[in-house]
């Protein structure tokens, strides 16, 4: 067993954010980072950021769609939400496409695996059984 770290779970002080979400209860959320100082007080060397939620419905349920807004207010926030979230969701949809086309690329020849009962064993046809 290694003894490298895995998974590494410490938050940078220096870069911490006030988060607060706001939202139509409709449509999505908006949340505003505002970046405080390790003393938790406003960081007025550092931009707030605003950050875009919304969620489409997919054969598996709910998927969840997340995005940047580039504003300088929550008004100015909120008037970008739609258009950047119509983005979002076709960005997502294209990479989900993409992932399919590549599972369904993947073609599983019956006997490939080299179990019993396949010709795995038969004829030196040996490999893993997916042909990409």
């Amino acid at each position: 067993m290694s003894n490298s770290k895995q998974f590494d779970a410490s938050m940078n002080p220096a870069e911490l954010y006030l988060e607060e979400i706001f939202t139509d209860q409709k449509i999505g959320s908006i949340r505003r980072l505002t970046p405080v100082t390790p003393a938790g007080e406003p960081d007025p060397e550092r931009q707030v950021l605003y950050m875009g939620s919304t969620q489409v419905m997919s054969p598996m349920g709910a998927l969840p769609i997340n995005f940047p807004l580039e504003a300088d207010s929550i008004g100015e926030a909120a008037e970008k939400f739609g258009a950047e979230a119509e983005a979002a969701v076709e960005r997502t949809a294209k990479e989900l496409e993409e992932l399919r086309r590549e599972q369904a690329s993947k073609i599983v020849v019956p006997g490939q695996g080299g179990g019993p009962g396949g010709m795995g064993g038969m004829g030196g046809m040996g490999g893993s059984g997916i042909i990409t």
